[in-house]
């Protein structure tokens, strides 16, 4: 049936033309970014945008997206769902009076900041085009920080504007009560309501359901042309502040074409349009025929034999929601690479648009080779949906239709911790990495002493420890997750993991226990001390893995030259070495010498005092898992799945 489809994919590429949504996220700022521009006073400063300079009175600076976006269809008519999120800071330098603020905006294709458009104008306006919108329409979100009297409603605020410096509903907001601190606002359009939404909040975690603050209903097509420019605008005036953007994130749903067909093509469509189809129908018909007679023994042994009873149990739970195969699909772009975040042994991990939720999220599809992959889906589905901790991914959905198995997440913004430290991410700060630890800590006490019943996670790395906008640590990967009463000892649940972090009892024996997650986890607080990886051979000795070679420096009390080397000095001493001590205390090769995590916790917080590791120094020294070999008679290495570190 290959001429079949071959056929109807070639008569689809004659009348539809390519689409493609709009999707950004900057993280940080330089003057190299790809997807943005900068105007007027903004200058990318040590990844973030500085709009202005305070030492000068009336500036203006913009940050706009390089490409134009599509708002709606010109053809259909079909408006776009959007939502993008920006954190921004206002410094007001102690001013009694400052000004004026800063806004988002969209407004017609080449759009340039007007002449004298500094202060209230915010470099969309000027005396002459403010109150005409014939000059040029525009939609802007203001968070306006001193009140003109001319136009705006008295004390600052937080306004939404059409075609005009007047806001059309606005809310009390005050910069001055917020001096420095980091505001999140996100900003989405629901096409179907035609509801223009914006949510601020200055908390430290925030997470954005969809709620707003402020909200305007407005027909998008009645004032904005069907491709627009987007960007962020700040402006200062007599009086002045500084206005910082950290991060920016866009994503609109509409799958728009330029009209390029030529007459030409036309005719060729009109040519063809009529045999492929009569072919095409024949095909259909054929295939119809031949796939009602065949047997389909691997939709079954996923849909109806065990899946059925699994639906009862997931649905159950108030956590998760199931997602249709369709809804998932039109959330990736038909799982397109463009969209791919990353791939790991058990699948791949695509970024996705809830239409309807109005929300950014990452779907996880299981590999279908996979032969975990079932057991890991049903594993993950079933603890995680329990589990609520602010360091934990958390699963949004699920999905097993059409003999796919999928997964749905909140989204991280800025990924995984190992592309930060090993990949093309900037270089984390000393005291982000720290949070991180502290994080990542908390999250596993939760997991191993905090919950209801045991949680063993088996596969920590830094490839599973996910960072929101905040850098906020998210452990994910439950399905090598186990459960086990809070009073047992080690359980043997066969060898699952990845080498360099799992402890040598665990390749011995098979047997997972919270010592074995305590090792992960000190060979994680080593990593992100050093910035190396964990299976790294230093100096080119294959013997000496990263472990073994900061143990080797602390015997020779010379353990912080194993900080990562890009942190120059900029790191806190006294950190780092109760980082990488704690590290080896946890990653002792004898899991009856290792610390608790509450243990490990104390020590990083300075509440207890670091452990001398010489008193019970092993006399083989320290060492990285190695593989097992496919001799072993041991009968826990019957059941594994392995992956090597990275």
């Amino acid at each position: 049936m290959s001429f079949s489809v071959t056929c109807s994919v070639f008569f689809l590429m004659l009348i539809l033309p390519i689409a493609h949504s709009v999707y950004f996220q900057v993280a940080r700022f330089d003057s190299n970014a790809k997807d943005v521009v900068y105007i007027g006073d903004a200058v990318p400063s040590f990844g973030t945008v500085n709009f202005n300079s305070v030492v000068y009175c009336c500036r203006v600076g913009q940050v706009l997206y390089k490409e134009k976006v599509p708002l709606w269809d010109s053809n259909s008519g079909k408006l776009s769902d959007f939502v993008t999120h920006f954190t921004f800071v206002i410094d007001t330098q102690n001013f009694r009076r400052h000004g004026h603020g800063l806004a988002f905006f969209l407004a017609p294709v080449g759009f340039t900041s007007p002449l004298n458009s500094v202060a209230g104008f915010l470099g969309l306006f000027n005396s002459t085009t403010s109150d005409d919108p014939s000059q040029g329409p525009i939609i802007s979100v203001e968070f306006d920080s001193f009140s003109n009297q001319e136009w705006d409603p008295p004390g600052e605020h937080v306004g939404i504007n059409r075609n005009s410096l007047s806001s059309v509903t606005y809310a009390a907001w005050n910069a001055s009560l917020h001096n420095k601190e980091t505001a999140n606002a996100w900003v989405s359009y629901n096409a179907t309501t035609k509801n223009l939404s914006v949510f601020w909040t200055y908390e430290r975690n925030p997470n954005f359901q969809g709620n707003s603050s402020l909200s305007y209903q407005v027909d998008l097509k009645e004032v904005l042309p069907s491709w627009v420019t987007i960007g962020i605008t700040a402006s200062t005036g007599q009086f002045m502040e500084k206005h910082t953007l950290q991060y920016w994130e866009f994503n609109s749903s509409l799958n728009v074409n330029e009209s390029k067909t030529s007459s030409k093509k036309v005719k060729l469509i009109v040519g063809l349009a009529v045999p492929l189809g009569f072919l095409l129908i024949l095909c259909l018909i054929a295939y119809t025929i031949w796939s009602r007679s065949r047997k389909r023994p691997t939709d079954e042994s996923l849909e109806t034999v065990d899946m059925s009873s699994t639906n009862d149990d997931f649905e159950r739970g108030a956590g998760p929601k199931r997602f249709s195969f369709r809804d998932l699909a039109l959330a990736t772009n038909n799982f397109t690479d463009d969209l791919k975040l990353g791939e790991g042994g058990f699948g791949c991990v695509y970024r996705g648009y809830l239409t309807r939720e109005r929300k950014i999220v990452a779907v996880k599809k299981i590999s279908s080779g996979s032969k975990q992959g079932k057991k890991e889906y049903i594993t993950e589905v079933k603890i995680i949906s329990s589990l609520r901790h602010r360091n934990l991914v958390q699963l949004t959905g699920w999905c097993h239709e059409k003999n796919q198995l999928l997964l749905v997440y909140e989204f991280m913004p800025n990924g995984s911790l190992d592309s930060h430290l090993f990949g093309s991410m900037p270089s984390l700060a000393w005291g982000v990495r720290y949070k991180i630890s502290l994080g990542l800590a908390s999250a596993l006490l939760y997991l191993h002493e905090e919950w209801e019943q045991c949680v063993i996670h088996r596969d920590i790395k830094s490839s599973n420890v996910m960072l929101d906008s905040g850098f906020n640590v998210k452990l994910g990967d439950f399905g090598l997750a186990r459960l086990m009463d809070h009073e047992l000892g080690p359980q043997t649940t066969g060898l699952a993991g990845t080498l360099g972090y799992m402890a040598p009892e665990y390749v011995r024996t098979g047997k997972a226990s919270k010592e074995s997650d305590v090792y992960s986890f000190g060979v994680v607080a080593i990593e992100i001390c050093c910035g190396r990886k964990a299976r790294d051979c230093i100096d080119g000795d294959s013997e000496m893995g990263l472990v073994d070679w900061v143990c080797c420096l602390s015997r020779r009390v010379e353990i912080l030259l194993a900080v990562d080397e890009r942190l120059n000095t900029d790191f806190d001493a006294e950190q780092a070495e109760c980082l990488m001590m704690v590290g080896l205390w946890c990653a002792h090769p004898d899991r009856g010498l290792r610390p608790s995590i509450r243990q490990a916790i104390q020590v990083l917080n300075f509440e207890a005092p670091i452990p001398d590791l010489r008193v019970n120094e092993p006399v083989l020294g320290y060492h990285t898992s190695t593989t097992p070999t496919s001799g072993s008679e041991d009968p826990y290495l019957t059941s594994s799945s392995i992956n090597i570190g990275r």
